[in-house]
């Protein structure tokens, strides 16, 4: 507990102890009165200094000028035990609500664990410094013991260790860092020790713009939490007003028919009324119901930038895939190798691929080194041609080597065998002669089938795949996948074009999102009705450009985003209608004389518990 949640409670403890005290007294008069002023001061204090504050200010009709009201015109009638205890468990009710809340910011005090709170700097005489994050310059080399956090983005300089990335990711994943690794703030160093050249100042690290990300989450309200707003706006100042109808009406006109007034009657009615129409229940719960999701999900290593993007994941039927890094790793593996004649073996053929491709940066000639499983030496090759949109020519421990598409053994004039499989095929030839051909493929993430097969179990209509990729790979991996629809060979301009054909296509109500890697996906990531990063981790374009922010590669976290969202959203409603129906039920009954100031504190502080309990679940993940 906080300090100001423990003085709450220990002035509930003292106001209950002296209501109880003054029970017994044989007390009357204005002696009676003066007594009960002291736990009613002890527990209401606050609230009758904020109702006067906000008369002062012009912001008369809140839940304090209610309880305001309510008890101090049941203690001028005399119902001194009602009005103290009205006071009473509005504060327990508080209380209660204060603690709901700090939970559900415990929950996000998870993920603010990664703010660093010092960065280690040696200096002349080989000392460390510890400096706040804030003051390091960009280029300065930092260390990074273990057990600590890395406070800014970086590249590693000298030493290796293995990074824990679960305060970011919401798992586990340890992750190795070696000299020339670009390494991010908010990873743990569990190992060796770093030094860290920072590439970033501490403001734009990725642990800064994350938490920024998160606290400022709550500014971007969903369409539920700003009916609320508008509703208690309106709401409040008519329950006033038809209290206080209650409370002059009904004793003029019986006067008027010559019947006595009553008018003690109908203002202990009009008073219950106020206590039992105060909107405590909703105004509370509800956001605290879209800020436990929002907590729940960053737990889980899903940063979702505003309760409005909460609210649109739940209504979410139509998903959009880019391929390369989001279904699949966006990593060239050589998958076949086909050697041509006797005098040519695997080992071989990879061999000359590898070594005619040793000075490509090019994903393809990656796949092909790796392959090789040895580094090429340099000195073994010369007269290295780059034929664009064909391959490579080079010499090779003296022979002529050509690594390429059919188009470059066309080219060359050799004759060739038509690989079979589906992939990028590179065709090989040795001093003229045909040794055989590789196949290299992108490999398909483990989770990529099931998540597909998640989101239609959760009740999306239609899955459709984008890609620049070629048609046959394309279908190849859809089908796989169990993809719906699949569009090849496409332009970033035409993956927009493709969603606005969506868009146009899906029914009111319905919402579409995209899902990308985040980096060269940014257009079609704000045209979407919701834009989801996949594998954000360290990705400033992915932050930025997108709605939901999955901080790790698994795809299986967009199902349960969705998940979360929903559960969220049936969570806002059942709290809506609960505390509509029992107010309603109980503002007749109040109204009517039927229920007196003990079954309003029960629809007033009764329900915002009951609510705010309910709320709570979202914090629950499975």
């Amino acid at each position: 507990m906080t300090k100001k949640q423990k003085r709450t409670l220990y002035r509930i403890i003292l106001a209950t102890v002296l209501i109880a005290v003054l029970h017994f007294l044989p007390v009357q008069g204005m002696w009676r009165l003066a007594l009960y002023m002291v736990p009613y001061l002890i527990i209401g204090y606050d609230i009758l200094k904020k109702a006067f504050l906000g008369i002062c200010h012009r912001e008369v009709f809140d839940e304090n000028f209610l309880m305001a009201v309510a008890t101090i015109g049941a203690v001028i009638l005399g119902d001194y035990t009602e009005g103290v205890a009205v006071m009473l468990f509005y504060q327990i009710g508080e209380l209660f609500q204060s603690v709901a809340v700090g939970k559900s910011r415990r929950n996000i005090s998870a993920l603010m664990d990664i703010r660093p709170d010092y960065a280690n700097i040696e200096d002349e005489e080989g000392n460390l410094e510890q400096v706040d994050p804030d003051e390091v310059e960009i280029g300065t080399v930092i260390v990074v013991r273990p057990g600590e956090k890395i406070p800014i983005d970086g590249v590693v300089e000298e030493g290796s260790a293995v990074l824990n990335t679960s305060a970011l990711t919401g798992e586990s994943l340890p992750r190795e860092a070696v000299p020339g690794d670009a390494v991010i703030s908010g990873c743990v160093n569990m190992t060796g020790l770093l030094k860290v050249r920072t590439t970033k100042e501490f403001g734009e690290s990725t642990v800064s713009r994350i938490l920024d990300l998160v606290e400022n989450s709550s500014m971007k309200k969903s369409r539920s939490e700003n009916f609320i707003t508008k509703f208690a706006r309106y709401y409040t100042p008519a329950v006033c007003y038809g209290a206080l109808a209650l409370a002059l009406l009904p004793p003029i006109v019986n006067l008027l028919m010559g019947n006595p007034a009553a008018w003690g009657e109908w203002i202990i009615r009009a008073l219950t009324f106020l206590v039992i129409s105060c909107p405590c229940a909703l105004v509370i719960s509800i956001p605290l119901s879209f800020f436990g999701g929002i907590g729940g999900a960053s737990a889980c290593g899903i940063l979702v930038k505003g309760s409005n993007y909460l609210e649109a994941l739940s209504q979410t039927k139509y998903v959009v895939f880019d391929k390369t890094g989001t279904l699949t790793k966006g990593v060239f593996r050589v998958i076949r190798t086909v050697p041509a004649g006797h005098d040519m073996d695997e080992k071989k053929l990879l061999f000359y691929a590898a070594y005619a491709e040793s000075y490509s940066n090019h994903p393809i000639s990656k796949s092909l080194k790796e392959a090789f499983g040895e580094e090429p030496e340099p000195g073994r090759v010369t007269d290295v041609e780059e034929i664009g949109g064909h391959g490579v020519t080079a010499w090779v421990d003296g022979k002529q080597v050509a690594a390429g598409n059919a188009k470059l053994m066309k080219k060359l004039g050799v004759p060739y065998e038509e690989a079979e499989g589906i992939g990028t095929v590179v065709y090989v030839a040795v001093d003229g002669s045909y040794g055989g051909y590789i196949l290299i493929a992108d490999v398909e993430k483990e989770q990529a089938g099931e998540a597909v097969a998640a989101l239609k179990k959760a009740g999306i209509k239609k899955t459709v795949m984008l890609t620049g990729d070629g048609r046959e790979v394309a279908e190849d991996v859809a089908s796989r996948l169990g993809v719906d629809e699949v569009h090849s060979e496409l332009l970033p301009g035409d993956k927009v074009a493709w969603v606005e054909k969506l868009l146009a296509q899906k029914k009111a109500g319905e919402k579409l999102a995209f899902v990308g890697d985040g980096i060269n996906d940014a257009p079609v990531l704000s045209r979407a009705d919701i834009g989801i990063a996949m594998g954000a981790l360290g990705s400033d374009a992915a932050i930025e450009a997108a709605d939901v922010v999955l901080m790790d590669d698994n795809p299986m976290k967009i199902a349960l985003a969705m998940r979360i969202s929903r559960k969220c959203m049936r969570i806002v409603y059942e709290n809506i209608v609960f505390a509509l129906g029992i107010k309603a039920l109980c503002l007749i009954l109040g109204a009517l004389g039927i229920a007196g100031m003990w079954a309003a504190i029960f629809a007033d502080v009764g329900v915002m518990v009951l609510a705010v309990l309910n709320a709570i679940r979202c914090l629950k993940i499975k």
